[in-house]
């Protein structure tokens, strides 16, 4: 029939009566004459806020000096956001609506509120105290609605609200509310960059397939017109890109673009600058890297080729038949007006003749060599 309860130093105890709130039990022991069983003991623990609401709200409502004695009220507004702190040190960001009732006793509990009218971007030292968990023995919780930017050097973020740009943040560490609005950051590198276009299967004027790959360099001269005018400007970048190259050659025949591939660059940069101009984007250089070509028409460039190199060598070898032709022409005729030149190069034909055998035999003597038959006999 008695009910024997311990509330322990760290505790506070709720008494209920079939369900209902009697009042607050501290620190010690507790007997009650409970021969029917009405009674019943809550526990709760000091650095916990109380776990039921309605209680809670039955607390505000009907016993404010009960509230006021073991409770520290933390209530926010619709447009209010709540940092509270245990013995000095921030522990929770409370969202919008909260209303929570800590008890007093063990842990000093505070509350600051921040007026989410007044604007959405967070204090620089609220932004340098929730950058340091590490040096603190408890994480702050409840980060769900903020928004922390990290802009590293050589570049800016965009920073945009519900969907439309407000402004540039410069690098370091910036922090938004999201409570009641959508807040992103686009990170943007401001040096030169690069983009390829690869992969490219483009048909020519003379309906033969090539393989492109196309590489361009270029940079942001203006980012907040970039980003209010185009939604992703590197991927409008992208297509421009493409379009271009796809004009450039599909308006010229094989035999033009190999012979000029410079013509493409010319061509793709000249039209890519006049679609991205006022857009923000300065597209520096423009250079095909590669021009890849179907195996079939490998094989028929190939035999083209050879051709054309066969017949230059047969036309340099005519060229050579010829000039001989025409030196021989003129020895003769320097020989027929000359007869000791004539006798001199019979001499020395004679001559290369016998360094290439061991034995000559003559008949007639030497004029029936000059002027009649000669005849070797190699042994």
């Amino acid at each position: 029939m008695w009910n024997r309860v311990v509330v322990k130093k760290n505790e506070r105890a709720l008494l209920m009566s079939e369900g209902d709130f009697v009042k607050v039990l501290e620190p010690g022991v507790f007997r009650a004459f409970d021969p029917f069983g009405r009674l019943t003991v809550k526990t709760c623990q000091l650095d916990e806020p109380l776990a039921d609401a309605s209680l809670g709200e039955y607390l505000r409502c009907a016993a404010t000096d009960v509230v006021s004695r073991y409770f520290v009220p933390m209530d926010l507004a619709d447009t209010q956001v709540g940092l509270r702190y245990e013995n000095d040190m921030l522990v929770e960001v409370l969202a919008p609506g909260t209303r929570r009732l800590y008890w007093q006793g063990q842990i000093a509990h505070r509350l600051e509120t921040i007026d989410l009218r007044a604007g959405f971007a967070l204090p620089q030292d609220l932004v340098t105290q929730l950058q340091l968990p590490a040096l603190r023995t408890r994480a702050t919780t409840g980060l769900a609605g903020v928004l922390l930017a990290h802009v590293p050097a050589y570049n800016v973020g965009v920073l945009k609200v519900d969907g439309k740009v407000e402004r540039l943040l410069e690098p370091g560490v910036s922090g938004f509310w999201r409570y009641g609005r959508d807040v992103s950051v686009d990170l943007v590198d401001k040096r030169l960059q690069a983009l390829e276009v690869s992969g490219q299967e483009i048909l020519t004027r003379d309906k033969v397939t090539l393989r492109l790959t196309l590489a361009a360099s270029w940079s942001y001269v203006d980012v907040l017109r970039a980003f209010g005018q185009l939604q992703k400007p590197v991927d409008h970048l992208y297509r421009e890109l493409q379009f271009a190259l796809r004009s450039a050659v599909g308006t010229r025949s094989l035999d033009e673009l190999l012979e000029n591939k410079q013509v493409i660059d010319e061509s793709v940069i000249e039209q890519v600058r006049a679609r991205m101009e006022g857009t923000g984007v300065d597209v520096r250089s423009v250079g095909v890297k590669d021009i890849t070509l179907p195996g079939d028409m490998k094989t028929i460039l190939a035999q083209v080729v050879e051709a054309e190199k066969a017949a230059q060598a047969n036309v340099i070898r005519r060229r050579e038949e010829t000039a001989a032709t025409r030196s021989l022409l003129n020895t003769a005729k320097v020989m027929e007006e000359n007869p000791t030149a004539l006798r001199l190069k019979e001499l020395e034909t004679l001559e290369r003749i016998a360094e290439r055998i061991d034995r000559i035999s003559v008949f007639g003597g030497l004029d029936q060599v000059l002027n009649g038959l000669v005849s070797i006999k190699p042994t």
